[in-house]
């Protein structure tokens, strides 16, 4: 059930003006990426719009938006339930994303001033502290944020564009191993902002691209969560 599925306050508020629709297609979207509804979960759509305080119309054009979009999965005769990734989905993704994120680490070394490093320390300070405080939520928001910010020093518009297509889906397979990688997934990040610092653009495209490596073989090597 929905009641029992939902940690207590994971439900976020629906933030006006703007469409209902795409509101509550928002809140679902960011439930189903911090993984309060869980990969299999059925989505029943009288409980979402309790939770969300709305009514059914809303609830069922954004499952029909989520599952067009990959994330949903609709059955007939079944109903709505929450996409369970594949291997292979996730790996050809984490893939993509190494190729990006290790491109804009080489172009972050050579466009960083010392502003942009002073943000990538204090982000690392608070994932590092996330992490201390073992607050998976926390970690996992941090380490969104550096990699955004990498992204933005990088200077590249096109590639921001394309990293926010798979933004999303990162967080989404990072979650469930954000604990296991830990405080060495903050010294890996430690190790490129002083390669960016350094404007080695070679070495911070190469420690990009092994962070990202890592945390794709740990997505593939984590305990998967045994069925009820």
């Amino acid at each position: 059930m929905l009641s029992a599925g939902l940690p207590q306050g994971a439900v976020p508020k629906l933030e006006r003006p703007g469409p209902l629709r795409d509101r509550v297609y928002e809140a679902l979207l960011e439930l189903i990426t911090t993984r309060a509804l869980q990969p299999g979960q059925h989505l029943v759509e009288s409980e979402l719009a309790g939770h969300l305080g709305v009514s059914r119309q809303p609830v069922r054009e954004a499952l029909q938006r989520l599952n067009t979009e990959g994330w949903v999965d609709l059955r007939p005769a079944q109903g709505a339930f929450v996409h369970e990734p594949t291997e292979e989905e996730a790996d050809q993704l984490l893939t993509v994303r190494t190729l990006l994120e290790a491109e804009a680490a080489r172009l972050a070394a050579a466009n960083a001033g010392s502003a942009g490093i002073a943000v990538l320390e204090e982000l690392c300070a608070e994932g590092e502290r996330a992490v201390d405080a073992d607050d998976v939520d926390a970690a996992v928001a941090m380490n969104a944020r550096f990699h955004a910010k990498v992204m933005e020093l990088a200077g590249n518009a096109v590639l921001a564009e394309l990293a926010a297509q798979v933004d999303r889906r990162v967080r989404w397979y990072y979650t469930p191993v954000a604990r296991q990688r830990g405080l060495k997934s903050w010294i890996e990040h430690r190790t490129l902002i002083d390669a960016i610092a350094a404007r080695d653009e070679l070495r911070a495209s190469l420690l990009m691209r092994e962070h990202t490596e890592h945390t794709r073989r740990s997505y593939h090597e984590r305990e998967k969560p045994e069925r009820s």
